[in-house]
């Protein structure tokens, strides 16, 4: 189906719809207007994994979105989403959380220009850590 890039997020995109859909189980949000949302939120993953290009651009605005109009779960979408979609959602990452992704994405793509494994999670992590890349 989809590369296991583009699976990895839709994996996060289906859980933060569960948050989502428990939020509005929880009678958090205007039931009408988050119902519709949800729609919009649904379609993003039904139209990703066939057009990912063109899908782009709902991803970017319903993530900023969910950002916008749900400030209480904001903490919890995933960060690797704002880096997916760019464009917007980039503005609510930090420089140095910036430049951290911007050293993955070189060292996914020379793995890949080299025909090697890339583990996404694990390089995270090692650029993670204080004195790799980043400083706390």
């Amino acid at each position: 189906m989809a590369n296991p890039n583009l699976e990895y997020h839709l994996q996060l995109l289906q859980h933060l719809r569960t948050i989502l859909v428990a939020l509005g189980d929880a009678e958090q949000v205007p039931e009408e207007s988050h119902a519709l949302f949800l729609e919009r939120f649904d379609e993003l993953l039904k139209l990703l994994p066939q057009d990912p290009l063109e899908s782009q651009y709902l991803g970017q605005d319903l993530i900023c979105q969910v950002i916008q109009r749900y400030p209480q779960i904001a903490h919890l979408v995933p960060r690797d989403l704002l880096w997916f979609f760019a464009g917007d959602c980039l503005h609510f990452m930090p420089d140095e959380e910036l430049a951290l992704y911007q050293q993955l994405e070189e060292h996914r793509f020379e793995a890949e220009q080299n025909g090697e494994p890339f583990d996404w999670h694990q390089e995270k992590q090692l650029l993670s850590k204080p004195g790799h890349g980043s400083t706390h």
